[in-house]
């Protein structure tokens, strides 16, 4: 007997826990990697287009949300990214409240993270609505949003302290992307060895290039602390603007750009393989 087949053991009687066995629950998580793959393409074309200087911009997520929306049919399509994002928090705080899935277990460090992937992609799937509300604010706060976390009792330790786990994810990130970690948690037994490779190089580039990005955002955090100056704070956007700010950051940003486009392909491939 498989994992999946031993939670599912465990919890078929269960009551309260039907829903997480429903093919219902399993298409609003796949669903999720689909929209998590989407805005990291977003992301990644548009920064290659700026470091190719063909235009485009730099933004983050909740800026790719806004992509969406005016695009043609951009209310179906933000709307479609809606549901996936609150379908992919779904699952992710499941995983962190259950420590499992109909497919799989976590380890309490899997748990945190997933708690924190929950708060995250919900946050999104709130602004997708409140864009569709027409109350959606533009992107861009991070520097607003330090400084009113300065202005706090604690405040600087508090800003130090995100800029800290900022890093801590960034390292993570480049774990799971050197040991190819990530591979654990796919149904690698359903793929060919050719599909095997090719989402492995996948995982790898995308996993590396968000060690760069969350580095960078964790490292201007920790500064904005210590010079208790919101303004040296960034966003993915503005991880992606000290790049290109660089020497050879044109070609710099287009490694890192390169990386999140894998990274959305990579989510595509997990939206069929993923340990549910």
């Amino acid at each position: 007997m498989d994992d999946s087949q031993t939670v599912r053991a465990v919890d078929s009687g269960t009551p309260g826990k039907s829903f997480v066995q429903s093919s219902a629950f399993e298409w609003l998580s796949r669903a999720g990697f689909v929209a998590r793959g989407l805005i990291y393409a977003i992301i990644g074309i548009l920064a290659l287009k700026v470091a190719l200087g063909h235009g485009g911009k730099l933004t983050d997520q909740q800026g790719a949300l806004h992509t969406v929306a005016h695009q043609p049919f951009g209310k179906l399509l933000l709307t479609a990214l809606a549901v996936g994002l609150g379908g992919y928090s779904l699952w992710r705080f499941v995983r962190a409240a259950l420590g499992h899935g109909p497919e799989g277990s976590d380890s309490g460090f899997d748990r945190v993270a997933a708690f924190g992937s929950g708060l995250a992609y919900g946050a999104l799937c709130a602004i997708a609505i409140e864009i569709l509300l027409g109350a959606g604010a533009s992107g861009g706060n991070t520097k607003k949003t330090t400084a009113g976390v300065l202005g706090w009792p604690g405040g600087t330790w508090i800003v130090g302290i995100a800029g800290a786990i900022a890093i801590g994810i960034a390292v993570y990130q480049g774990y799971q992307g050197i040991t190819k970690k990530f591979l654990e948690k796919s149904k690698t037994a359903e793929m060919s060895p050719q599909v095997k490779t090719l989402i492995s190089w996948l995982g790898t580039i995308g996993y590396l290039a968000r060690m760069v990005v969350f580095g960078l955002i964790g490292i201007f955090l920790i500064k904005a602390a210590v010079d208790f100056n919101p303004h040296k704070a960034v966003g993915l956007d503005g991880a992606l603007a000290k790049i290109v700010d660089r020497p050879y950051g044109p070609i710099a940003l287009g490694v890192v750009a390169f990386g999140l486009i894998a990274f959305a392909l990579y989510s595509l491939a997990d939206a069929r393989y993923r340990k549910i």
